[in-house]
């Protein structure tokens, strides 16, 4: 099982955020993140939601590590030794890689492939992928499991239904993964039906 470190852009969206989530509690990853990720995620939900506040913040990081309590890996100034010779386009995501080097994760899985070079990537051994293409991935892997995770996103949104939480995968960027989960959908619903 692969240990995926998530950006906090990853993270931010509802959608993606849950389908890393139940992914991990389908057992098809090992979902890991860091508390500067987590602060930079609510930091930024904050920011552009008037609904989600400092209690909101504190109630979501608090359900994900109770959830999770494996997910989150301590970083501290030691994990960012021997990576000063690193190149980053922008210094302030050295935490994330410190984070997925910490915690000897397989994949980073972030939306700003651009800030995290592949000759970088490649010197500490951690394939970096999008959240589309790590959750296109795993549909793909582990169709089961992934329609079960779908399944859950959808039942643990009030209002939601297969069609708006694809929809919501493709407003996030996650245009390959929602054609895939479509796709597993119209099987699945054939299988059940002959």
């Amino acid at each position: 099982m692969r240990v995926v470190l998530a950006d906090a852009n990853v993270l931010y969206s509802r959608v993606l955020r849950d389908y890393l989530l139940y992914a991990s509690a389908q057992g098809v990853l090992q979902i890991r993140w860091s508390r500067t990720i987590l602060e930079e995620m609510t930091r930024h939900l904050i920011a552009n939601n008037l609904r989600f506040d400092e209690a909101s913040a504190e109630r979501l990081i608090t359900a994900m590590n109770s959830a999770f309590p494996a997910a989150e890996v301590p970083v501290d100034s030691s994990d960012f030794l021997g990576l000063e010779h690193l190149s980053l386009p922008d210094e302030d995501d050295l935490h994330v890689l410190a984070a997925a080097v910490a915690t000897e994760a397989d994949v980073l899985c972030t939306d700003n492939l651009k800030d995290f070079p592949a000759e970088t990537m490649r010197e500490v051994d951690i394939e970096i992928m999008s959240a589309d293409a790590l959750l296109s991935h795993l549909i793909r892997e582990f169709p089961g499991s992934m329609l079960a995770a779908h399944q859950l996103a959808v039942a643990n949104l009030v209002g939601a239904s297969d069609e708006s939480t694809l929809n919501a995968l493709r407003r996030a960027g996650a245009k390959s993964a929602a054609s895939l989960m479509h796709d597993a959908l119209n099987r699945s619903t054939s299988t059940a039906e002959g």
